[in-house]
């Protein structure tokens, strides 16, 4: 299992990733440019006192992310889905993917990834934080995958 961040725009929300995957014990894919330095100064100090930063990589651009060859399936979470994630399979080897902040995944993200699924919300909201719905989804991922810290 892995979580992936597409050009997020907002620092606080990789932050609390890099202590969610920390926590978890899965590798985090932060995919360029984003919306604020990513340098390893303010990396550092987004995860606090989670140590080092080896379970987060940081890839320059899409292509060099798909360059990677990570295994497993794209999981794409998007408000665009028509797949509610509750009723879909995750594999220990999925790669869950989320969108910028403030413009959420471009088409030829869409086409790459292998499900998309969205989060239920009242249908009057608009959407959850990124962060917040990174922590929903890697946990229901784990939970069925049986990959959850005991």
């Amino acid at each position: 299992m892995r979580l992936a961040l597409f050009q997020p725009d907002i620092p606080q929300n990789v932050g609390a990733c890099i202590r969610l995957s920390a926590c978890f014990g899965v590798p985090l894919d932060v995919i360029r440019p984003t919306g604020f330095a990513l340098d390893d100064r303010s990396m550092k100090r987004a995860a606090l006192d989670y140590g080092p930063l080896s379970h987060m990589t940081v890839h320059d651009d899409w292509d060099a992310y798909g360059d990677a060859g990570q295994p497993g399936r794209l999981i794409l979470f998007t408000t665009k889905a028509a797949q509610v994630m509750s009723d879909f399979a995750f594999r220990p080897d999925d790669r869950l993917l989320f969108g910028r902040e403030t413009a959420g995944a471009p088409d030829f993200v869409h086409e790459a990834a292998d499900a998309r699924l969205f989060i239920p919300i009242r249908p009057e909201a608009r959407s959850l934080n990124l962060a917040t719905s990174a922590a929903i989804a890697l946990f229901e991922a784990l939970r069925q995958t049986s990959g959850l810290p005991v």
